[in-house]
Formats: structure tokens, sequence, C-alpha cells
């Protein structure tokens, strides 16, 4: 049966943008999409309570769907026409999820798969052509966010719960090795070598507002960064994310990018040397007769050109546009409640 879930409206057609940014906005019900050129949302896909995230089949056709009402389901739907083409059913609650960069798998985290009184978790692994599920590797905690090798080999995982990271083998579709940690982890990048294998991955330490450098090849971390000082004053503890929450590299593997929560900005370092290039200051939460307050910034990515990174800020409704080189913001986009997960659709 066809389920139209997507109730669409664009200002401008979707076929003259090349690159998409999807917002999940995870306090509302809708997925907000921005043309990368004008930097405006030009479409929102509605009806989804509580979305989580969107991933993308490799021709652009199919979105991957993950929302908190349909907790053990993927929805596939038709970019077009909106349209549910199918829900795949999840061994439980979808955290996250990726793709395998030829498209042929679907990698999802499992928070929960309610077998157990704590968060158990789990690596949901869907054949993209069949839409069927075809492993789920079972792990002792919750898993919240993972990045893929660029060769497809490999997938990170970090459980927030466990306070661990679990690295999984995709050819042999089995847990590899884990770095354990003193603190919960939170969002993850890879950095790749020139044959696409992984180098080092980077992981947020939330409650820390640092992370971690965990080097491949020694399955070990090599080295862990506080972010600066300054700017300072938005205070710590707990917004809508954690202190440290979204981290990428540009697909150029020249730039590192960082959010801070008490510092409300997101800096950037060079790769490979992970030296501190500077900072970009993100929206504030404007509270009357009070200092400001973090906007929260959340989650992370980028235009496949390397030129534009975008910064959500889940406590102020918004998602920032900032040029990479520069290192200036160039637009301020509205967007709808508790803006998370973004991602880069790139369209030929």
């Amino acid at each position: 049966m066809w389920l139209l879930l997507g109730l669409l409206s664009a200002a401008i057609p979707l076929a003259a943008a090349t690159d998409l940014i999807y917002v999940t906005n995870r306090g509302g019900t809708t997925i907000d999409v921005i043309d990368a050129r004008t930097n405006k949302v030009v479409q929102s896909i509605g009806n989804i309570e509580s979305p989580e995230v969107v991933r993308f089949s490799r021709d652009g056709r199919l979105l991957y769907i993950f929302s908190r009402e349909e907790e053990n389901a993927l929805i596939v739907m038709d970019r077009k026409s909106g349209k549910t083409v199918k829900k795949v059913p999840l061994s439980g609650w979808a955290n996250e999820a990726q793709t395998t960069k030829d498209g042929k798998l679907i990698l999802v985290c499992i928070r929960n798969t309610g077998t157990k009184a704590e968060d158990a978790g789990a690596l949901d692994i869907i054949d993209a052509t069949t839409l069927e599920k075809v492993k789920s590797i079972p792990v002792r905690r919750g898993l919240h966010d993972l990045a893929v090798t660029a060769d497809g080999k490999y997938v990170a995982a970090g459980a927030p719960g466990g306070r661990f990271l679990v690295v999984f083998d995709l050819q042999k579709m089995e847990a590899a090795w884990e770095v354990q940690y003193d603190s919960g982890v939170n969002p993850i990048a890879i950095e790749n070598n020139p044959d696409g294998s992984g180098r080092r991955i980077f992981v947020n330490l939330g409650a820390l507002n640092s992370f971690s450098v965990v080097d491949f090849a020694k399955r070990a971390e090599v080295a862990r960064i506080k972010a600066p000082d300054e700017p300072t004053g938005f205070g710590a503890g707990r917004g809508c994310e954690s202190n440290a929450h979204g981290i990428g590299i540009s697909p150029d593997q020249k730039t590192l990018w960082v959010n801070s929560r008490p510092s409300n900005s997101v800096f950037a370092y060079s790769l490979p040397d992970i030296k501190l290039l500077g900072h970009v200051s993100l929206p504030e939460q404007i509270v009357p007769g009070k200092p400001s307050r973090s906007g929260n910034p959340a989650w992370i990515t980028f235009t496949p050109d390397s030129k534009t990174v975008y910064v959500s800020s889940c406590g102020v409704k918004m998602v920032t546009a900032i040029d990479v080189q520069k290192m200036k913001e160039v637009a301020r986009i509205p967007v709808g409640e508790m803006p998370d997960r973004i991602s880069t659709l790139s369209l030929p």
C-alpha cells in the first residue's frame, strides 16, 4: 500500500538544485530541505513524528528515514513523490544510520533492542537492493552514532552508556575491536587514507568538551584534545545536546570541524596536523533580562566541494552556513523545531 507521508511545498523547483541539505526537526514533525546554492528552505516533508535522521540511496531516488514514532522500522520514501515504498523492520530503536560509499549497504545504529533493562544495542545491516535486513550484530550497550570508512570495509560506532567505541568489520560482519573511555561518546568522524582505508577516528567526548583521536592501525587512542576556553560565558551542563556534540571532516580531508556548546562555536582544525585554525560563533538563545545562552550546536555536514559547512543549532531552530576557506558565516537559515541531524544529498 502506498502511503503519502510527505507533504511537499517548494518555493524553488528541486530539480534545479544540485546540493540539498536535509534537516531533521526532532522536536516536531518535519524534515526541511535547504538548497545549498541559495541557502533557503525549498521543501518541507511533513507528518513524520520526531524524525531522527535521513540518508539516501546512491542515485538519490530514495530517502531512508528514521523517526522516534517508527522506532523499530526504516521508512523508505520515494524522494520525488513523497510516497513510502517500504518499511523495513529493525531490531530496535534506530538512533543513527549511514550508507556505504557504493550504496550497497544501509548501516543502522540500534540504541535499544528492548531485550534487557539497560540499553542493549546492535548494528543492523540492510541490503539496499532488496531492502531487507541481512544481519544484526549485537553489542552490550546501545549505539548512538557511526561513521564508515571510504572503502566500505569498516564502520565505527559509539555507545554513550557503555562509554566505548566499537569498530565493525563489514566483510566478516562482526565486531573487530573496541576503545574504552572514561566518558560518554557522541558523534564520530573518520579520516581516510588515499586508498579509502581508515587512518584515524575522531570521537566527541560530550561531557568533557573534548575529542579523542584514535589511530586505526594501532586500535588505540593516541591523543585527546579539549576545546579552547574562549569564547566563553555560555554555560556548561546539558541542553538539547551535550557539551561537545557534532564533529565532521570536510570531503577533501583537509579540515576537521568540532562543535562546542560552552563556547557556542564550531572550531576548525587543519588536517593531518590537527592544528587549530580558529572558530566561528553560532546563533545564541536570547533570554530577556538574562545573559544569552548557547544555541546548542548539534550536527555538522558539508557540501561535496568542501566549500561550505553547515551546523544545526537545536536550541534556536537554526542552521548556520559557513564559508570554509574564509571561516565566516554566510547565512542563518530558520528551520523547524529542534533541528538535529543534517545530511547532504548531491544530485547529478
